[in-house]
């Protein structure tokens, strides 16, 4: 790795791929810090059926490793470090890595994604890898012929559910409100399954063990009553948080942390960018990942051409 590039691009996701092969082929001298999971959170995902062009589904490491060759065969530069600091520098900006390498960049991208919620209700942190997962595709073969629960209401909480119902014995779906947030297809998919149960209107108050997690104690939100859910394994899939803890210095944040772009992926700071999930925007799925990728490139490949 060398100590300085034309283009850095902070996240291993579809948005910081897709940039990275844009700007590539357009002959930026380009480094994608990946962080260390590459291909992010898309590539816990058991399966992607609403990707434009993929027919029939395909699983999120597959699409994700697809993305990094195709990036890695343009000619960017990958490297699973994780940037843990980010300054400018007069007309450079400088990143400095986990592995105490610092580099130079005339451009960043900043791709950082997003980190699963926390739902904070005790015993959550106890049990977590104990009976308290965020990833289904990753946990949910430790818990086959079992029961167990998922605590929310959208796309990624139903299509867990789907994948668990399809390995466990019950799937009891936990929501805080009256109906599904997730797209119509995926919910119709879930009422179809014989396995997939619906706790509505509630929450957890806490969770429940000795060595691993027991049960969960529900609270209804309109009638306050609680009670009490035997279960093997809880997945907590309730939202997500944007990683931009390194760049709240620039000022570029909203009041939920989420980067402040203009549509052509500009922040407040000239040569600075973000694409995907960590930016302010109302639609976070893989086709507008790559969308803003695509665009955050050509702004920092004109960026670089007409400040040099």
């Amino acid at each position: 790795m060398k100590s300085e590039y034309q283009l850095v691009i902070i996240g291993g996701g579809p948005a910081g791929y897709c940039a990275a092969l844009y700007a590539a082929r357009a002959e930026v001298e380009t480094l994608v810090l990946e962080g260390p999971l590459p291909g992010g959170r898309i590539s816990l995902t058991d399966i992607v059926e609403n990707y434009s062009g993929v027919s029939g589904g395909i699983s999120g490491f597959d699409l994700s490793q697809i993305m990094r060759e195709q990036a890695s065969g343009a000619g960017a530069q990958l490297e699973m470090e994780i940037a843990t600091e980010l300054q400018k520098e007069d007309d450079r900006f400088a990143i400095i890595t986990d592995g105490e390498f610092e580099i130079k960049s005339r451009s960043v991208i900043i791709a950082t994604g997003t980190t699963d919620k926390k739902l904070e209700a005790p015993g959550e942190k106890e049990f977590t890898g104990r009976g308290v997962s965020y990833c289904a595709t990753c946990d949910g073969p430790f818990y086959r012929g079992k029961n167990v629960a998922v605590v929310g209401g959208g796309d990624s909480a139903v299509k867990e559910a789907l994948f668990l119902s399809r390995i466990c014995s019950s799937v009891t779906v936990i929501h805080r409100r009256d109906k599904l947030r997730a797209e119509k297809i995926i919910q119709k998919n879930a009422f179809d399954k014989d396995n997939i149960h619906f706790e509505w209107d509630t929450v957890v108050s806490e969770i429940l063990g000795e060595k691993n997690v027991r049960s969960l104690l529900l609270k209804n939100v309109k009638t306050s009553q609680i009670k009490e859910m035997p279960i093997d394994g809880v997945f907590v899939l309730v939202g997500s948080v944007p990683n931009t803890d390194i760049f709240k210095s620039f000022n570029v944040l909203d009041e939920r942390g989420y980067l402040l772009t203009d549509d052509e992926m500009r922040t407040g700071i000239p040569g600075l960018f973000a694409a995907g999930d960590v930016r302010k925007k109302n639609l976070r799925q893989v086709a507008t990942a790559v969308g803003d990728g695509a665009i955050a490139a050509f702004s920092a490949q004109e960026y670089i051409e007409h400040s040099s």
